[in-house]
């Protein structure tokens, strides 16, 4: 009986080792794996001959060898370098919760191209800051290394650009003034069609890789865009949106402060390459005489060489055909984006943004607004968004009381316009009173005990802007195939 127990459990005991030592098996595949690899890399080495290649940290008189800093920055981007045995880890002070990874003594990080294993080492001992030691066959040294190594420059620079701390300069005194930019746009978070800003991120990241394209076709390595559309459309966000994208500073060109062609010289020489050039208001600057021939040197003539590697941004209040031909012709400005007024699409992306609602119950009521012809800008959604963010439906009630007022005054705009600045026919005093304390006057927010003095005022301010908008100061409509759908962007090859 004892025996017969004694052999039942000697049977378990052994089941359970037998299952255990399974279990541990499976788990260490990934463990046995790694340690044949590691074994025949290890008989590789000795069966074949390598020559290696020091890369040092410092060359004569201390100076820094710039092959090594790049070189370090990519070995530390590749992501052998975090699956190593051991790695170094350090912040890098600028940017919170990001981190990198550098090379231990001794520690090897293999990496392939064309076909060729190469691998990276560090030995701390050689020279005053060590070196990196670069590896590879030598069969494979007069096909892979000179690639190579302008591979990983390449690469290195992308990564740096990356991380660099983007600044935005000022003119004052003549002089650029830096500050870090701070501006959060991104292009994941600017409201614009995702049509419209694939194609525009697609032409930016050609532009970044097109320098030998740029040569061989013997034209300056820059690109320029306009932008144009009514205030509070979002256009200096997206400059701002673009600068992060391309990781290039800003420099914010105030052409007010700039006396002559000399000084707007001298400025744009000051500019450094990878940054984008900021010149805002051009058709105020324009209609108020402006040096257009100045501005078409650096555009496209013989200066034009000092933005180099540069993206040069210009933005209209008004629609490019309100602009002069002469600075809008092809070869000029390359890229043309409409910026237009909200409609019932934008609004439910900005709801999204800054409400987080993808539908709503009152979103009929919206729609019904804008097809009354009613406009907002984005700032202004925004703002009421932001105003009321911490209630969806007063949020959305506002923007629809918004609409109502904006399609009122439009009504009592045009007819105020066409009854009295027309000159068809003078309104009298109490025509002015009827026609803006009924429902339209209710809308701008008049009643029947608005007083005449109130009425002309609002009749100025009407005058003002019918008259801005015949002379062309005011917004209005794009023409072209790129704006049929309200906003777009026009691409002058």
């Amino acid at each position: 009986m004892i025996a017969s127990s004694a052999a039942s459990l000697l049977r378990a005991v052994v089941a359970v080792v037998f299952i255990l030592s399974i279990l541990r098996f499976v788990l260490s595949l990934k463990s046995l794996s790694y340690l044949l690899g590691r074994l025949w890399r290890w008989g590789e080495e000795r069966t074949q001959a390598y020559q290696s290649f020091n890369v040092p940290r410092y060359g004569e008189g201390l100076q820094e060898n710039p092959l090594y800093r790049k070189a370090a920055a990519y070995v530390a981007a590749l992501p052998a370098a975090e699956d190593s045995d051991h790695t170094n880890l350090f912040s890098s002070g600028v940017r919170p919760n990001e981190f990198s990874a550098q090379l231990a003594a001794g520690q090897v990080i293999n990496d392939f191209f064309l076909g060729a294993r190469v691998s990276w080492t560090f030995l701390p001992g050689a020279g005053d800051g060590g070196c990196l030691v670069l590896r590879l066959r030598r069969q494979d040294r007069y096909r892979v290394l000179r690639p190579y190594l302008q591979y990983v420059e390449n690469a290195a620079e992308e990564i740096e650009n990356r991380r660099k701390e983007i600044r935005m300069y000022t003119t004052a005194a003549g002089k650029w003034r830096s500050v870090q930019m701070t501006h959060p746009a991104t292009m994941e978070t600017v409201a614009m069609e995702q049509d419209i800003k694939n194609r525009v991120k697609s032409d930016l990241e050609s532009f970044l890789k097109g320098r030998a394209y740029y040569t061989r076709l013997g034209r300056v390595w820059k690109r320029s865009y306009l932008l144009h559309g009514p205030p509070g459309t979002g256009k200096s966000s997206f400059v701002a949106a673009m600068a992060r994208f391309l990781s290039y500073d800003l420099y914010d060109l105030d052409l007010s402060v700039v006396s002559d062609s000399a000084d707007l010289r001298s400025l744009l020489l000051d500019t450094t390459p990878r940054s984008i050039i900021l010149i805002e208001d051009l058709d105020r600057y324009l209609a108020t005489g402006g040096d257009v021939s100045g501005m078409l040197n650096f555009m496209d003539g013989i200066f034009s060489c000092c933005t180099e590697e540069r993206v040069m941004v210009f933005t209209a209040s008004v629609s490019k055909d309100k602009l002069d031909s002469a600075v809008t012709r092809p070869g000029r400005l390359d890229v043309h984006i409409n910026f237009p007024l909200c409609d019932f699409t934008a609004f439910k992306s900005l709801a999204s943004s800054y409400l987080g609602l993808k539908d709503h119950k009152l979103y009929p009521q919206v729609e019904e607004g804008f097809q009354t012809g009613a406009k907002l800008s984005p700032a202004e959604i925004g703002e009421i968004m932001i105003a009321n963010r911490g209630s969806p439906s007063r949020a959305l009630k506002s923007v629809i009381n918004a609409l109502q007022r904006s399609a009122s005054f439009k009504e009592a705009e045009k007819t105020l316009v066409t009854n009295y600045s027309s000159g068809s026919r003078r309104l009298s005093e109490s025509e002015l009173i009827d026609c803006t304390s009924g429902r339209m006057g209710l809308g701008l927010g008049l009643g029947k005990d608005t007083t005449v003095r109130e009425i002309r005022k609002l009749y100025g301010l009407i005058k003002l802007r019918s008259g801005s908008r015949r002379e062309g100061t005011m917004p209005a409509e794009v023409a072209g195939n790129a704006a049929d759908a309200g906003g777009g962007v026009d691409e002058r090859r």
